[in-house]
């Protein structure tokens, strides 16, 4: 058995102290946020809390749960994403296919149309245009529709496809398959791990978008729970301006929970879904970005 010489045991060393700095950066400000959620909202106001709970008190979360925007919010966040995500990945699916053939007319042409979307793109103001136009604003449906294509997600999955053997392709015909059956029973199964990982993707950014709810929606049922949040965090960061009056007013809405606890329980519940999510699906993401950005 060859042993390890010194220098080996300070680098080991050296990538272990670093490996655990990098630990602790990155864990410690969500377990700060998980910890000031869990404390007393009176407590929290004196400050001073960092590693663990003071007064261990759910008063945060009982406000956030029984809040009814925020619950409604939470049900449009839920929508939209069960909604938008499959449908997102079979229209990238369906166009990746295609596009990945090598004879397929014209093929190149309407690649380069899609990337030349990624570079060049009208602004705000067109865009809110043609969603006008679309009878889209105000609408559950312009959280979906803008949101079924994505270009770069579409040559991630066509380069993968181009990856699979050419012979699956020419067997199945040989057989009497036709494109549909091809894609549906051999190409489909086969890019499983690429099509989780835009997935995932697809989910995290819709349950993480407040950008378009602010902007294209003003109805109070359709605010996804990123926005009511956003609404929150400014609702507490500029109570200092108000006056005592209306002070006195936001306090009896919100009952009595601090700035700091409200915040943070928010924040906790906006997230803690994705980070359940993810480690299920985390074992597709390294075969799917490496396989399918091998080429464009």
């Amino acid at each position: 058995m060859k042993t390890k010489s010194s220098g080996d045991i300070v680098f080991a060393g050296f990538v272990y102290v670093f490996l655990i700095l990098v630990f602790i950066v990155t864990f410690y400000p969500f377990w700060n946020i998980l910890v000031l959620s869990l404390n007393s909202a009176e407590d929290t106001i004196r400050g001073g809390i960092y590693f663990w709970p003071r007064v261990f008190s759910l008063s945060s979360y009982q406000q956030i749960l029984t809040d009814q925007e925020i619950l409604n919010g939470v049900k449009v966040t839920v929508a939209r994403t069960l909604i938008g995500t499959p449908l997102a990945v079979l229209v990238i699916s369906l166009l990746s296919y295609p596009l990945s053939k090598r004879d397929l007319v014209g093929g190149k042409f309407f690649t380069l149309f899609f990337i030349f979307t990624m570079y060049f793109g009208g602004g705000l103001i067109p865009y809110y245009m043609i969603l006008k136009s679309l009878h889209l604003i105000d609408t559950f449906w312009v959280y979906i529709a803008p949101g079924l294509m994505n270009v770069f997600f579409m040559i991630l999955v066509r380069t993968f496809i181009q990856q699979l053997p050419g012979e699956l392709d020419e067997s199945a015909k040989m057989d009497g398959a036709n494109d549909l059956q091809i894609f549906l029973k051999i190409v489909l199964p086969l890019t499983l791990p690429v099509l989780a990982t835009i997935g995932m993707f697809t989910a995290i950014g819709h349950w993480n978008s407040w950008f378009d709810s602010y902007v294209f929606t003003y109805k109070p049922e359709l605010k996804t729970l990123q926005a009511v949040l956003v609404k929150i965090l400014n609702q507490y960061q500029t109570s200092t301006m108000v006056s005592d009056a209306q002070q006195m007013a936001d306090s009896a809405k919100r009952l009595a929970v601090s700035s700091d606890s409200i915040r943070m329980a928010a924040t906790i519940v906006a997230t803690l879904p994705i980070v359940i999510v993810y480690p299920f699906l985390q074992k597709y993401f390294v075969k799917g970005m490496t396989v399918g950005a091998v080429k464009a």
